[in-house]
């Protein structure tokens, strides 16, 4: 008889996250040439580097289990309803969306659109996302949203330093901007050397800059007029940004309209919950002469093919990797998911919509205002949206309890005076609540009908914009549910995600991402929380983050985990950070000497280069190593100097590193310190931690090992993990400051614990994983890409091989031999790769002309083998080329991706419709159609537009 514990079936979800079963597990082993798991893990990983110390988690639950744990979790938070501001407002989510885009794979699953032609989808919504900010800030050129307001204040400010003409060091800041952005602000203004001058509008022309941040309106509501103070600073040669809010710019004049050069903001009050701080899409809108400057990326209209419009990535696609320490800036991906909602949030209402929304937000709040003005408060914002700083004397603190206790959390300005922000959730309700909190028995008198009667409004006529906005059709066809879930499904049919086939993408580790650890998610306890609500209606997040904390521990060795960071490449930031504040606090500011081997993710030398560090580059071996000799050489050169290496682990070739120990210690014993990149974090997971092989601190991306979604781009997360030495130095915050030996230090990003919201999914995937399912998960991540690596080396070369001629979790195609003579290019395999239902590996990265692929360990074997047969008859197909039987400027390959419309239109090719589209016979059973023609990239460079075009380009 089965034991009861074996029926309970603890161990449950493992199967479920990991893709071979024992029996394919077997089969695969058999084919790599290893007797076990153990043994292959022994095959492949540096035996100096295995037997460490194990990663002592507890052991796998139920997916019910875990949910029951983290409601537990939950529970301990407090939903108040927030009328804080500072940057986060309550906001609805309309439930079509929230169903529709939030909580449908179809869209959180999907990679960055590096592959246009199955990325339309959310390539359209994106550039919806970007017409409606150019609309609201009135400029001439958007991106597709950055990390968040307070980072994009930051990269405002960077991108001023390299276009003004100014030859200052200085930089001046309204000094009533959001108080998390100034901190931001001077994180990375004083890594780069740049003097941060702060005051009112009124004082910037004092001072020479070379540019200027102003907030419109600012954190205690003010709408200031900035025209002058903005055509001060354009006299001098600078620039200015303009940090404002999308909900008050539906009535504002526009950040362009006040003479502004950048515009910047959260775009979270269109329909994206606050989360406790994150994910949000912040918004970046500047003028078209500075586009070449711009930070993240840029959705622009190319053509196709046929000369059909057709969108794509432009500009800055895969910057880093291209330009690596003269880049613009380190982050190379954006908040697609919730840029996507944002935009859809704006389809969905409308203009008129949107007005009314911000018509009602101003309403209550001049109605709360003048109620109060009337019983003697003294209201001491002028010129407001939705917020108001009110000065109660002696009783402000007792106003705020009383205001707490009814459920409402309000901002304490000083002793004598609470701001009050109004969101889109409020009610006439809420105003009468909040003056029985704030003034008692004089409430009774005031009527919310009677003022709105009088139209009070504290809004100037000069102040309002008289320009339309969000004219294009989109914005007014898709007002009613039908019609906008019928126009959500027709992007998403666009756009092939992991909901259809294997995403095999080389350092992006595109793996499950299991309904159960999403769920959690939008609970209202997780959904409904501001960043700064009070510590006693927060215990919920807290506990999950040091519960979090503690299971990243266990997996990496590391003494402390900062939460902060909401990217791989702020993870990156905040790292060097650390490394940078640990040598000057002992007086070696000098060490700048940055070490990065030449196989190192681009965004690892333009980190270094934001923290105003020297790269130096190392040099790798023939195998993708790291070239030793040349290490310890350029160490000795530099010693007196050295700050760090960055070192990925295993590499980004994906090789283990033999000598990874002695690279440590190398560095150790000149003075540095050795930060390791965790984009290949998956293929250490409970095997070793990289704290105890010589890593002082390092990133994890739980969007890639960890399960997050990406979203189509993002969101992200990038924590670090810290030896005790570089803890005091990990960021802080200065509106919720975090207890430790790092109180004080600055922030890297605007909420304290980042993207707050998306941690429940790590959480969850490792509690129903446990130690033993993380060990599983690598061997079979392992044992996946070592597979693939066999059966694709019989067809194309495999371009580095480590111990035994093992891989790592993924591994380099060599594409370069068969361009050489066939004249087929890296780019034409990844077309054609789509009309066999597949997304491309990386491509040309880490070197140009190959592909890198990484399975993970979510796919089972029977997918392997499609991806593998697909690999295999576009080699054939290759040869057809070569031999001469198809023309090399007129075959499957030169011609992919074959849409729909192209194969049933005239044909005049010397291949059959048949071969276009359905190469293989188990095509037809799910064939995905890309919705255009190869995109023309030269075209849309040279032709750069990132507005929505006519919408007869979208029939």
């Amino acid at each position: 008889m089965t034991p009861l514990l074996s029926l309970e079936n603890h161990n449950e979800f493992i199967h479920r996250h990991i893709g071979p079963d024992e029996a394919e597990i077997a089969s695969m082993l058999e084919t790599v040439g290893s007797a076990s798991l153990d043994a292959l893990v022994e095959d492949t990983l540096p035996a100096a580097i295995l037997g460490g110390t194990p990663c002592g988690l507890p052991d796998a639950v139920t997916e019910e289990a875990a949910l029951a744990e983290i409601r537990a979790i939950a529970s301990k938070n407090v939903i108040a309803r927030s009328f804080i501001g500072m940057g986060y407002h309550e906001t609805i989510t309309p439930k079509v969306i929230l169903r529709n885009v939030m909580e449908n794979p179809g869209w959180y699953t999907a990679y960055t659109p590096y592959q246009a032609e199955i990325s339309q989808g959310r390539l359209q919504c994106l550039l919806n996302f970007q017409q409606l900010v150019l609309d609201l800030t009135g400029l001439e050129l958007a991106n597709a949203s950055l990390l968040d307001e307070a980072t994009a204040a930051a990269e405002a400010m960077a991108m001023a330093r390299r276009v003004s003409k100014s030859k200052s060091n200085r930089f001046f800041v309204d000094r009533d901007a959001l108080p998390q952005t100034i901190d931001v602000m001077k994180t990375r203004a004083r890594a780069f050397g740049w003097e941060l001058i702060y005051g009112t509008a009124a004082e910037a022309k004092d001072h020479e800059v070379f540019g200027a941040l102003f907030q419109y309106p600012n954190v205690n509501g003010e709408i200031a007029d900035l025209e002058s103070a903005i055509a001060a600073i354009k006299a001098m040669g600078g620039l200015t940004a303009l940090a404002t809010d999308p909900m008050a710019l539906v009535l504002l004049k526009s950040p362009a309209a006040l003479g502004a050069d950048i515009a910047l903001g959260s775009a979270q009050r269109f329909g994206v919950p606050m989360g406790f701080g994150g994910p949000h899409a912040a918004f970046f809108a500047t003028k078209d002469e500075y586009k070449r400057s711009v930070p993240g990326r840029i959705i622009g209209v190319s053509v196709d093919s046929a000369g059909n419009p057709a969108l794509r990535m432009a500009l800055q696609t895969r910057e880093q990797h291209i330009r690596r320490e003269k880049a613009n800036s380190n982050i190379c991906t954006s908040q697609v998911l919730l840029a996507n909602m944002a935009s859809l949030y704006a389809v969905y209402h409308g203009p008129a919509g949107l007005k009314r929304i911000a018509d009602r937000i101003h309403r209550l709040t001049a109605i709360f205002a003048e109620g109060l003005k009337r019983v003697g408060v003294t209201v001491q914002t002028r010129h407001f949206f939705d917020t108001v700083v009110v000065d109660l004397g002696a009783k402000a603190h007792a106003a705020f309890e009383a205001a707490q206790a009814a459920g409402y959390n309000l901002r304490h300005v000083s002793s004598s005076q609470l701001g009050v922000s109004f969101g889109e959730r409020a009610s006439r309700a809420d105003v009468k609540a909040l003056w029985t909190a704030l003034v008692g028995e004089a409430a009774k008198g005031l009527d919310v009908e009677l003022l709105d009667q009088e139209r009070v409004a504290a809004l100037p006529a000069a102040a309002l914009r008289t320009d339309a906005i969000l004219t294009h059709p989109v914005f007014n066809a898709h007002h009613t549910e039908t019609e906008m879930l019928r126009f959500m499904k027709k992007l998403q049919n666009k756009d092939l995600a992991l909901d259809h086939a294997m995403i095999s993408l080389g350092s992006c580790t595109m793996k499950l991402n299991a309904t159960a650890e999403m769920i959690p998610v939008t609970w209202p306890e997780f959904g409904d929380i501001h960043p700064f609500a009070p510590a006693t209606q927060t215990r919920g997040y807290l506990e999950l983050v040091e519960g979090l904390s503690e299971q990243l521990k266990a997996i990496t060795g590391f003494d402390e985990i900062c939460m902060q960071p909401n990217s791989g490449a702020q993870g990156e930031y905040a790292g060097l950070l650390a490394i940078r504040r640990y040598h000057e606090a002992r007086g070696e500011g000098h060490r700048t000497i940055c070490l990065i081997p030449q196989s190192a993710h681009g965004t690892n030398p333009a980190t270094a280069q934001m923290m105003s560090m020297q790269v130096v580059v190392v040099a790798c071996d023939d195998n993708g190593n790291v070239n030793v000799e040349d290490l310890k050489a350029k160490a000795e050169q530099h010693s007196k100097n050295l700050a760090c290496l960055m070192i990925t682990y295993p590499s980004t070739h994906g090789v283990f590193e033999e000598a990874i120990r002695e690279i440590c210690d190398t560095i150790h014993r000149h003075g540095g310190q050795v930060y390791m990149d965790g984009a290949n974090l998956n293929a250490l997971v409970a095997l070793v931690k990289p704290a105890e092989i010589g890593a002082d601190v390092s990133h994890m991306n739980l969007h890639k090992t960890f399960c997050i979604p990406h979203g189509g781009g993002g969101p992200g997360m990038g924590p670090i993990g810290l030896k005790a030495h570089l803890a005091p130095y990990m960021a802080n915050h200065v509106v919720a400051p975090i207890d430790g030996p790092h109180r004080g230090q600055t922030a890297v990003s605007a909420a304290p614990f980042g993207s707050a919201s998306i941690l429940p999914i790590s959480w969850m995937y490792i509690r129903m994983m446990g130690g033993n399912g993380l060990k599983k998960a690598t061997q079979a991540a392992l044992l996946n890409a070592n597979y693939m690596a066999k059966k694709l080396a019989e067809h194309y070369p495999i371009l580095y091989t480590g111990k035994n001629g093992r891989v790592a979790h993924e591994c380099i195609v060599d594409l370069r031999p068969l361009k050489a003579a066939s004249g087929v290019t890296e780019v034409d395999i990844a077309k054609r790769l789509m009309d066999y239902g597949f997304h491309a590996p990386t491509m040309s990265f880490p070197v140009p002309g190959t592909f890198m692929v990484e399975p993970t360990e979510s796919e089972s074997q029977a997918e392997l083998d499609r991806f593998i047969e697909a690999m295999i008859s576009i080699r054939m197909e290759i040869d057809m080329v070569q031999q001469g039987e198809w023309p090399a400027e007129n075959n499957p390959l030169r011609n992919a991706p074959h849409t729909q419309y192209a194969v049933i239109g005239e044909w005049e090719r010397p291949y059959g419709r048949e071969v276009a589209a359905y190469p293989l016979a188990w095509v037809r059973d799910n064939k995905f159609w890309p919705s255009v023609g190869r995109i023309d990239d030269a075209y849309g460079d040279r032709n750069v537009v990132c507005s929505c075009p006519s919408i007869d380009a979208y029939k």
